[in-house]
C-alpha cells in the first residue's frame, strides 16, 4: 500500500485525479469506479478542469459507483445518482449509458445486485476503483461487522452513517436507512483502489484502516489485502499515523528517483 501524504486537500485532489488521468490516458476505454461523499469533490473538479483544458477524454469509458441510497430516485437532490451527474458526469463527456449507479428503486433488489456484479464482470472489471471513508472506517456502505467477503447487496446503515449523512438532509429523519452498496469483496476485486481521505474527523478511522488488524469492525482494513492500493490522505487527516515519517520518506525518495530520470 503506497501511502501519499499531502500538504491540502487541493493539492490531495490533484494529485488522485492525476492518478485517474494517467489511466485514461493510457486506456482509453478504462472502468472507473466512482464514490460520493465530500472527499472526492475536489477530484472530481479537477479531472473536470483537465477535460475542458487539457482535453482528457472519457468518450469510452465506463463506470461503476459504490453505492445508492434505498428509495430516492435518481433525481433526488440526495440522491447519489443526482450527486455523480451534477459533480462529474454532467460535464465531462463520458457517454451517459457507460455510466452505471446503483438503483435505489428497484422492485427486486437481490436481483438488481446480481445483474450489477454481472455488469462489472462484463465490462472487464474494474480498473482503478475511488474510495473514501467513512468516520467509523468503513468504505461504500459497508457498516463496521460487514464480511470482508461480501458482494453487492442491500444493507442497513448504521446510525452513526445516518448522524454523518444528515447534514445534506432537511433533518435526520429524512435519510434512507437502506443502501445498495457494492461489497467489500467486490471492491477488492479492481485492479487499483485510490482512496481519499481529508479532515481531522477521519484521523482515528485512517489510522485503524491503514496501521491496525485487518478487521470486518474497520472495512476499509480490507485495503491491507490489495496488492495495489494508494491511499491521498491531507496533514490532518494523517496526524493519528504513526508511520507518516516513514510514508513521507518513501516518497521523498520516489521523487528524487523520478527527477534523475528526467534529467537523463
Amino acid at each position: 500500500m503506497e501511502v501519499v501524504i499531502c500538504s491540502t486537500y487541493e493539492d490531495l485532489s490533484k494529485k488522485a485525479a492525476k492518478a485517474i488521468a494517467d489511466l485514461v490516458r493510457a486506456k482509453p476505454n478504462a472502468v472507473l469506479g466512482g464514490a460520493t461523499g465530500s472527499s472526492p469533490v475536489g477530484l472530481y473538479k479537477e479531472l473536470i478542469r483537465m477535460h475542458k483544458e487539457e482535453g482528457l477524454d472519457f468518450s469510452k469509458v465506463t463506470t461503476f459507483n459504490l453505492d445508492e441510497y434505498v428509495s430516492l430516485a435518481p433525481d433526488h437532490p440526495q440522491s447519489y445518482h443526482y450527486f455523480m451527474f451534477d459533480q462529474l458526469f454532467g460535464h465531462i463527456n463520458v457517454p451517459p449509458e457507460n455510466v452505471h449507479v446503483p438503483s435505489g428503486i428497484s422492485e427486486d433488489h437481490e436481483a438488481f445486485c446480481a445483474r450489477y456484479e454481472q455488469q462489472i464482470k462484463e465490462a472487464g472489471g474494474i480498473d482503478i476503483q475511488i474510495l473514501g471513508l467513512g468516520s467509523d472506517g468503513h468504505i461504500a456502505f459497508n457498516e463496521p461487522g460487514s464480511s470482508l467477503a461480501s458482494r453487492t447487496r442491500l444493507v442497513t446503515l448504521a446510525e452513526q452513517t445516518i448522524e454523518d449523512n444528515a447534514r445534506f438532509f432537511d433533518k435526520k429523519e429524512d435519510v434512507p436507512v437502506h443502501a445498495i452498496s457494492m461489497g467489500v469483496g467486490t471492491i477488492l476485486e479492481a485492479r487499483k483502489l485510490l482512496m481519499v481521505v481529508n479532515g481531522k474527523n477521519k484521523a482515528s478511522a485512517l489510522a485503524d484502516a491503514l496501521e491496525g488488524p485487518v478487521t470486518c469492525i474497520c472495512t476499509a482494513s480490507a485495503l491491507q489485502l490489495h496488492p495495489d492500493s494508494i491511499v491521498f490522505a491531507d496533514e490532518e487527516a494523517a496526524s493519528q499515523l504513526k508511520m507518516r515519517d516513514y510514508y513521507n520518506w518513501v516518497q521523498k525518495l520516489k521523487a528524487e528517483q523520478l527527477s534523475k530520470v528526467c534529467e537523463r
